[in-house]
């Protein structure tokens, strides 16, 4: 019964999804109407908003580039690489492909985002090369829909900001004057319960969805072993800078130096798992996969083409940002959904509200920067955990993620395939996640 209902939601996706860089520009649009419509600000102070917005998100543009180079370089990594390959080689058919690949993706996404979503997406072209009837469009479509659960995991953006003393985007501590560790945001039952149903119902759902044999859109094995058969170096000459480049000792002192780093820090209390924590550990474990220092240069600046696609795209999500915030459109979006709200439904609501302002603003620390100010103060009025209020925003986020293009291009940069490929079979996950985190804030919060 699900098959037709994917294949349905797959055609129509083929025929009206644009490329991500044209939805980017008419969300920009669209944002700049809905301004001048409900907000009384004129054209000048829109214009203003959205220029200001462009340049405020550079920051933020950089820490989530690192946090997918640095991700792309460690699972181009001999261990991790040979792991992926390992996994690619358990499943025999499409079934057991689509199932393997969702839990190691959501897995992955769990611990760290950008890791997520590099490691689907080459573990999806490594099951495309060994599998023969198997759907390439979907495969890619199950790596992506891994990040599903990364914001109820460790690089939670919301949780992790909620988390970091003096954080600019720490609005519960603004406002209440106390940080939330995760002990009241990732490890709770109504973050916990819905993320371990994710885990065990969606491969079931996929399974079922399927597309069969004649419907099956294969790829070329033989164009992707092309493609990731890297150019052999130049044979290194026996000189100084030769064997600089490939001696292992500045790498060990280096992370030695990162050791030294993280063990100060967890002596003197102040060790907190933030983004740039996540970049850290994820350059550091890099860095001694690799071992070679021109080894992992070589592998960061593979990585940093899939960063172009998010980085030409990341001006016009400011200026979005910019809008939603300078003319008080994310105000009055927000505001409309807490005038309705109690005790027991603010947290539903709130994840409601965060699913819209995620298609105008799929960062998730942008994102709460625009919803926090308002849902938070609403917490502590109505006697609501703000919290909760976080985390419901950030499960909000994650799952309006199945239908925001924005974070599937490093993905579809990966695997040579468009946003057309994948987004009908999203829309079937992104379903699901409504159900069961809404359902769950409903129940446990």
């Amino acid at each position: 019964m699900l098959r037709p209902i994917a294949r349905l939601f797959v055609k129509y996706a083929e025929r009206y999804i644009p490329d991500p860089y044209l939805y980017a520009l008419i969300l920009t649009f669209i944002t700049a109407l809905a301004s001048y419509a409900f907000t009384p600000s004129g054209a000048d102070k829109i214009a203003s908003a959205w220029y200001d917005g462009i340049w405020a998100i550079l920051a933020f543009a950089m820490q989530m580039a690192l946090i997918l180079a640095t991700g792309v370089a460690l699972a181009d990594a001999g261990p991790v690489r040979w792991l992926l390959g390992r996994a690619a080689a358990i499943p025999r058919a499409q079934a057991g492909a689509v199932v393997v690949l969702f839990l190691v993706a959501a897995s992955a996404s769990w611990l760290n985002w950008g890791f997520g979503l590099v490691a689907g997406a080459l573990l999806a072209r490594e099951m495309a090369k060994r599998i023969r009837d198997v759907d390439f469009g979907m495969l890619v479509a199950v790596a992506y829909m891994g990040n599903i659960v990364w914001a109820s995991g460790l690089s939670s953006s919301i949780a992790l900001a909620s988390a970091t003393p003096g954080s600019a985007l720490n609005i519960i501590q603004k406002v209440t004057g106390q940080t939330a560790g995760f002990d009241r945001t990732i490890f709770t039952a109504y973050n916990l319960v819905p993320t371990l149903l994710v885990f065990l119902l969606l491969p079931y759902l996929l399974i079922a969805m399927a597309p069969a044999k004649p419907e099956m859109k294969r790829a070329d094995p033989e164009r992707l072993q092309r493609e990731d058969t890297a150019p052999e170096a130049p044979a290194a000459v026996n000189n100084f800078a030769s064997r600089i480049e490939s001696t292992p000792i500045l790498t060990l002192l280096l992370v030695g130096l990162g050791l030294f780093y993280l063990s100060r820090v967890i002596a003197a209390g102040t060790f907190s798992l933030d983004i740039d924590g996540m970049i850290f550990f994820a350059l550091m474990l890099g860095l001694i996969l690799h071992w070679r220092p021109i080894r992992y240069v070589r592998s960061f600046n593979r990585a940093a083409r899939t960063v172009g696609p998010i980085l030409l795209q990341f001006p016009l999500y400011g200026g979005i940002m910019g809008m939603m915030t300078g003319t008080g459109l994310a105000a009055v979006i927000a505001r409309g959904f807490v005038s309705f709200s109690t005790h027991n439904t603010l947290p539903f609501w709130s994840f409601v509200s965060s699913n819209v302002i995620s298609l105008f603003v799929p960062s998730g620390g942008g994102h709460w920067a625009v919803q926090g100010p308002f849902m938070v103060p609403a917490a502590v009025a109505l006697g609501v955990d703000p919290a909760v209020t976080a985390m419901a925003t950030a499960m909000g986020e994650q799952t309006a993620n199945m239908i925001q293009p924005f974070w599937a291009l490093p993905v579809l940069a990966i695997a040579g395939l468009g946003i057309r490929d994948i987004m009908g079979y999203c829309v079937m996950a992104l379903f699901l996640g409504l159900v069961l985190y809404g359902g769950a804030l409903l129940i446990f919060a």
